[in-house]
């Protein structure tokens, strides 16, 4: 793997890019602060706009290391206000392995925003970082999501049951990877 850290990414419709200070307002407004955008996610809903400022300066000062790879995605028809977020949550450098998280504000849901995020940190990974397998997961009560992974190519590999925790407690994990021979 050849890690060069986060850098802006580009689609029809939204641009990916490094969080900056001034973005804490508009991830409380847009995502952090709603417990249904959390509810399938492993960090409780954000109680006030500090506490997501708080996060939003520690996440930035990660960018320093070239090994992180975390973005904010942002609508182009919308300026520069981000929407939701997706990071590589999980490295495994031995088997160049990647594990993706991500999650979107409500009012972006079912617009096909997330498989165009998703594919395009994918083919990100596969092609510049170099990774052989991108995988992800998700709480089969929340199945968008794996449609969100299966839009994207990844193949399902199963669920490990009562494997995994997020903020409805113990959970099953449905499993989706694709290997870069599998493009």
């Amino acid at each position: 793997m050849t890690h060069v850290g986060t850098q802006m990414l580009e689609t029809d419709r939204l641009i990916l890019r490094r969080y900056v200070s001034e973005d804490a307002p508009a991830k409380f407004r847009n995502w952090t602060s709603d417990p249904e955008v959390t509810k399938y996610l492993m960090w409780k809903t954000h109680p006030t706009p500090e506490y997501t400022q708080k996060i939003t300066d520690e996440w930035i000062t990660h960018y320093s290391d070239n090994k992180r790879y975390h973005w904010a995605i942002t609508l182009k028809e919308n300026g520069d206000e981000p929407i939701g977020d997706i990071a590589v949550v999980r490295m495994d450098e031995e088997v160049s392995s990647v594990h993706i998280g991500y999650c979107l504000g409500r009012k972006w849901w079912h617009k096909g925003i997330m498989s165009e995020v998703l594919k395009a940190v994918m083919d990100f990974m596969f092609d510049v970082v170099g990774v052989n397998r991108v995988e992800s997961r998700h709480d089969p009560r929340n199945p968008n999501s794996g449609k969100v992974m299966q839009k994207c190519g990844m193949k399902y590999e199963g669920t490990l049951r009562q494997s995994d925790w997020n903020n409805q407690g113990i959970c099953d994990a449905c499993y989706y990877a694709l290997l870069k021979s599998e493009r």
